[in-house]
């Protein structure tokens, strides 16, 4: 069992409005969560920005879910961590990941190139980052949140990462049950984080929560993997169930795998707010 306490976020999707913006976080940490977090994808919302306007109505601390570090100057990068992490009074949680969709690559004139050449270029912008704000007078370095599902992306999080994020990909291996899968995934970690293992906090990401499968909304998730609908149901981040049901199965996965840290997408923010009461 993991000695880390239950952490729960939530990805909003668009800002908006300022006052419109302002009245869904606060809505946000009303319903009891712990984390504002921010997607980063061309034709949304430019994350920092929101999130510096969010934290004067707010306590909860604020990350970027996730970033596309394969795109990512460091230079430029290292300017916008630490100019949030200060206007937040270091609450900025630096989510980052490889990258997954061509088109961003295809509009910022880089080669999508294969999952090892993206990782390649996440590790030495999260290598030259941590540099250029470690030289800084105040060091506002952030956590460092990697997410993925690889092999090798497990490896690189169990050695630099704070927080290491399973995407709902983690529950997918061809001719492996889905909850097999995530397991072996999970002992990647372990394996490869060693002594390390207790400093790192272990986050799912929560794809969809509903009550059955019949009335689950799979619309984002369904073309963001790539998956059918069977399948999408079956992986440990998709929630199904009543609100105690979830809650009990999100127990077992903090006492089989470390499991303490709840990411949702902004369309199951409320749902998954009756699953927090059975939390806390």
């Amino acid at each position: 069992m993991s000695n880390h306490p239950f952490r729960f976020g939530v990805s909003l999707i668009n800002v908006g409005s300022r006052s419109s913006w302002r009245d869904r976080v606060r809505e946000t940490e009303d319903l009891g969560y712990d984390v504002l977090q921010m997607p980063d994808h061309l034709g949304m919302q430019s994350p920092f920005p929101a999130l510096v306007a969010a934290a004067d109505v707010t306590s909860m601390r604020l990350g970027t879910y996730v970033l596309n570090a394969s795109v990512a100057s460091p230079a430029y990068l290292a300017r916008d961590v630490t100019d949030t992490q200060r206007l937040t009074d270091g609450r900025l949680e630096l989510g980052l990941g490889a990258g997954y969709m061509p088109n961003e690559f295809e509009a910022v004139g880089l080669p999508f190139g294969t999952g090892g050449e993206r990782l390649g270029r996440l590790e030495k912008t999260l290598s030259a980052l941590r540099g250029l704000l470690a030289a800084q007078a105040d060091a506002p370095v952030p956590p460092i949140m990697l997410a993925g599902a690889g092999d090798r992306m497990l490896r690189v999080g169990a050695r630099e990462a704070d927080i290491f994020s399973f995407s709902v990909m983690a529950g997918v291996t061809p001719g492996v049950p889905p909850e097999e899968a995530f397991a072996r995934r999970i002992e990647v970690l372990r394996e490869a984080a060693g002594d390390r293992l207790d400093k790192i906090e272990l986050n799912l990401f929560v794809a969809a929560v509903g009550e059955s499968a019949e009335t689950l909304d799979l619309s984002i998730i369904r073309q963001a993997s790539g998956l059918d609908d069977a399948r999408l149901n079956q992986v440990p981040g998709v929630l199904i169930g009543s609100a105690g049901e979830i809650a009990d199965r999100l127990r077992r996965y903090r006492e089989e795998y470390g499991i303490t840290y709840i990411s949702v997408l902004e369309p199951h923010r409320d749902a998954f707010a009756e699953v927090i009461k059975h939390l806390r």
